[in-house]
């Protein structure tokens, strides 16, 4: 079956008689996760982990500046605002300023929640401004956008009422009243073949085709990209890394419909930056020399952020860490120098690689293929058991991306451990 687009060409008169093209503009973000936790980094320095705690909220800041900034008609946040379905007083306040300061500047909001801060865990005791317009509930609706009295936009979504949408929404929704000039979609969910996330309200790309949306904003995943450009089908990822699988840039789309069709922009919110490094030992002759050449790369390492640095070390036959003590003073050195500066670098995590994985992934030996098997691995469906157990889910309620990660290197590491014991 073929999708068929009706493109229309509207004008309206500008003051000086002349005909210009009708558009609206908007910020596209989603999963802010206000009041993350951060776990796994309270033993940085305090300084920085205060820093750490505040960056949701300074990327909330840098998403509302620069919705001031490109002069934007509306701003769009697509699930998971909180991090928590029982949000804090400071993070509910502060997203009240943020919606307040963008009234001011005669900017709307279009917000729906999502599995994270789903609606019959919220107990909102700080109500948002009037230019804020919540989908109240499970059923696709829509949102007139109008500007000076005309419907510009049509702004299609849902909540989640429950933590968890098993059922394909994307179905649901269907174009009201063409006439209008835009329609755009907003759905917190993710592809049906996914691997890396938790599958959540399921779509294919066939699925959000079917009907004559002019851009599809999504949520739910955490990596920006673009599915598809007719229409745009576009995660916005998230605004602020929170562990080091989110590293790299994170922020939001600034995007321009029109006539001639849609303009995208990506532009970086985070407040701080996850970045991976590397420090391969064989290379130098004595460990001040290595300590030297990691200074020298953090200082190339370019950012307008400070850096959160996640390092594997491997270690050579000649120059090796053999121990905790060794690590923790190596870390102690490079510290000194990196997180005291206003764009500090801090070292939140050092891994030894023990086990050579581009040597052992080549060939098409057993080994080869069990690590190609972990790549695609989701521990998922293990872990179910454990959390359905009556002890288990009394003290562990679910497992963070972060943690499933770090399941899955371990399992890993202790299957190649055993298997290399047994020669």
């Amino acid at each position: 079956m073929h999708s068929h687009y009706i493109f229309v060409t509207i004008y309206i008169t500008n003051k000086g008689g002349g005909l210009v093209l009708k558009e609206i503009s908007f910020i596209h973000a989603a999963d802010l996760h206000i009041d993350s936790p951060f776990q796994g980094l309270s033993e940085a320095p305090n300084r920085i982990f205060k820093e750490i705690r505040e960056s949701t909220f300074l990327a909330l800041d840098k998403l509302v500046h620069t919705a001031i900034e490109k002069e934007v008609d509306f701003v769009l946040l697509v699930g998971d605002l909180f991090d928590h379905e029982i949000q804090s007083l400071k993070a509910q306040i502060r997203f009240r300023q943020a919606f307040e300061k963008l009234a001011r500047h005669h900017i709307d909001v279009f917000l729906s929640y999502g599995n994270h801060d789903y609606l019959s865990g919220n107990v909102h005791s700080v109500s948002f401004p009037d230019n804020v317009h919540v989908f109240p509930s499970e059923k696709v609706q829509y949102i007139p956008y109008k500007k000076s009295g005309e419907s510009l936009a049509h702004i299609y979504g849902f909540s989640y009422v429950q933590r968890v949408i098993k059922e394909n929404k994307a179905k649901e929704y269907k174009v009201e009243n063409p006439s209008v000039p835009f329609h755009i979609a907003t759905l917190h969910g993710s592809i049906k073949s996914n691997k890396d996330h938790d599958v959540y309200a399921p779509f294919t790309i066939g699925d959000l085709r079917r009907e004559s949306f002019d851009y599809w904003a999504l949520g739910h995943i955490h990596k920006a990209q673009e599915l598809d450009g007719e229409p745009p089908i576009v995660y916005a990822g998230n605004t602020q890394g929170r562990h080091r699988l989110e590293d790299g840039e994170k922020g939001c789309y600034h995007v321009t419909l029109s006539e001639k069709g849609a303009e995208l922009e990506f532009i970086p919110l985070q407040a701080i930056k996850f970045q991976a490094m590397k420090l391969d030992l064989k290379s130098y002759g004595d460990m001040y020399e290595a300590k030297q050449d990691f200074l020298d790369k953090l200082t190339r390492a370019t950012s307008n952020t400070p850096l959160l640095i996640d390092l594997t070390v491997k270690n050579s036959d000649t120059l090796a860490f053999e121990n905790e003590e060794e690590i923790a003073e190596f870390l102690e050195l490079v510290h000194e120098e990196t997180v005291e500066k206003r764009l500090w670098q801090y070292v939140f995590r050092l891994e030894l690689e023990e086990i050579d994985h581009d040597r052992l992934t080549l060939g098409e030996h057993f080994i080869s293929e069990l690590l190609k098997q972990f790549e695609h691995l989701d521990v998922s469906h293990s872990l179910e058991d454990l959390l359905g157990h009556r002890l288990g889910k009394k003290h562990i309620q679910s497992f963070t991306d972060e943690e499933k990660e770090r399941i899955k290197d371990k399992a890993e590491a202790y299957l190649l451990k055993s298997l290399q014991d047994k020669g």
